[in-house]
């Protein structure tokens, strides 16, 4: 098995598409654990005001989700996130090259 990292993923969803926020967190849950990861916390920043007009909207419902996994999930989060209309920008960051998935924290070196 490869070495699990942990991640972070902001993500900005459609003003438009708020009643289906909990599919786009559900889909996001189903792909980490599919790859063999954990979904550590996701927090819902709530309806704010982009920087700039993206798709002529002035605001986005912001999402910020911490998960762990192989080295090949980001991929995956991507493929997802650039294809599904409901989310508009997102960005995914790696946190820690180790990840424990009982308790999300990166391990001890």
């Amino acid at each position: 098995m490869s070495q699990l990292r942990r991640y972070e993923s902001l993500f900005i969803i459609h003003p438009d598409h708020l009643e289906e926020k909990d599919q786009v967190f559900s889909r996001l849950k189903e792909i980490v654990e599919k790859a063999g990861g954990q979904v550590v916390k996701i927090e819902e920043w709530g309806l704010k005001k982009l920087a700039y007009p993206i798709q002529k909207k002035k605001q986005g419902f912001y999402v910020l989700a911490e998960f762990g996994g192989p080295p090949e999930l980001p991929r995956s989060l991507e493929s997802f996130m650039r294809i599904d209309e409901r989310v508009i920008r997102f960005v995914i960051v790696k946190l820690d090259d180790h990840f424990v998935p009982e308790t999300g924290q990166a391990e001890a070196a």
